[in-house]
């Protein structure tokens, strides 16, 4: 049920609205308060969903309620109720962050919709956080190899900025845990992490995914569609295997990072984007360049700081924190207790030539967790990880 509270000194308004809302939905459960101090005391002590505040109140004004909320709880939606003359307020709480305002007295069809959106847009804000949660326990760099230790201390340093990275690495090695934790620990950590793979979309495709079309721009363009780019507004774009990506498709990103404006497919209109940008290739792009597949002026805007991200075999040390990480992970996944890995097991399995790196390793835990004792010795190595 959706918690709501009014912050309105006016009784009858307090009572008309409180009664519109109640009578829309039984899911909406509505509170009231007299003006700005007894709201803020109720905020503090209750979880809501929405908060309908007018601007004109005595003791507090609906400015200062609104700062005071975004500073106890900036999750709660605040929707502003302003009269005929505080417009221009209700315009500048906008900025503040409110999420819209309503004029008196309420249009029923306006405050209704006003209402459905702000509570949509908390709901999202709580499954973000609750998948955000989840996302950094998947993406977790497992490792204390002086190649990993750099890498982390790089990536303390870089998060903070908008220095766009450019990740290496042969296919396998994690180069999506680095863009992830390049996110996570960045300024923009509230924001959306787009990621697209270059390579596993079609070429003639690639353009309406990043940049978005307009309808009838090309065949199946049914109607208007926002690409990557203004779905990452505010956030990060990871562009994973940008060594595949086409010549054409190359200079519309170009374009992008120069001038922070994309266009959509079948569109001249330009739409600013506040992005930053990740990007990842298993290919040595300076051979691309030479080959005449790669633009040089894109390579030299994306490489700002550059992230060679190593091959297990040269981080062999990882190898034990890496199996338990993923014995721990995979028992949790199958509801059993995790199994031990004797000593003997974990040399040899450090000895082994790793050519998928850490995904290879991953899928061989799993498989000697399936068909190993209760303790995964050496000779279940021997029999169910041989090479």
């Amino acid at each position: 049920m959706a918690q709501i509270l009014i912050i309105e000194d006016e009784n009858a308004i307090r009572r008309v609205l409180g009664k519109i809302l109640s009578e829309e939905s039984k899911d909406y459960n509505v509170s009231e308060a007299v003006d700005g101090l007894e709201g803020i005391e109720l905020i503090k002590d209750n979880d809501y969903d929405l908060v309908l505040c007018d601007i004109k109140m005595p003791k507090m004004d609906g400015v200062e309620v609104l700062e005071a909320i975004k500073k106890i709880k900036p999750e709660i939606p605040v929707v502003m109720i302003s009269g005929h003359g505080d417009l221009d307020t209700a315009v500048n709480t906008m900025r503040l962050g409110a999420f819209d305002y309503i004029s008196k007295p309420p249009d029923l069809n306006r405050l209704l919709n006003t209402v459905r959106n702000a509570l949509d847009r908390k709901n999202l804000v709580v499954e973000n956080k609750r998948l955000k949660k989840k996302v950094s326990k998947n993406y977790e760099m497992i490792g204390d190899s002086e190649l990993i230790v750099i890498i982390k201390n790089i990536i303390e340093k870089v998060a903070p900025t908008d220095a766009r990275v450019l990740i290496t690495g042969q296919n396998g090695t994690g180069k999506e845990l680095v863009a992830h934790w390049l996110h996570e620990k960045s300024n923009r950590s509230n924001g959306p992490f787009i990621e697209v793979n270059c390579a596993a979309i079609p070429s003639e495709l690639i353009e309406s995914e990043l940049f978005g079309h307009v309808k009838g721009s090309f065949t199946g363009a049914n109607k208007d569609r926002a690409g990557k780019f203004e779905a990452a507004n505010g956030g990060t774009i990871f562009l994973d295997e940008i060594g595949d990506m086409s010549a054409k498709a190359q200079a519309k990103v170009l374009r992008a990072l120069q001038e922070n404006k994309i266009q959509r497919v079948g569109s001249d209109k330009d739409i600013k984007v506040d992005v930053r940008i990740l990007a990842a290739t298993n290919k040595d792009l300076k051979k691309e360049i030479e080959d005449k597949k790669f633009r040089e002026d894109l390579y030299h805007r994306l490489a700002v700081i550059l992230i060679n991200v190593p091959t297990l075999n040269d981080r062999r040390e990882d190898i034990p924190l890496l199996i338990n990480h993923f014995a721990e992970k995979i028992a949790k996944e199958q509801g059993n207790a995790a199994k031990e890995f004797e000593e003997k097991a974990f040399k040899l399995l450090q000895e082994y030539d790793w050519t998928g790196n850490i995904r290879e390793l991953r899928n061989v835990v799993e498989r000697l967790i399936i068909l190993g004792g209760t303790t995964i010795s050496e000779k279940d190595v021997k029999l169910f990880a041989s090479k």
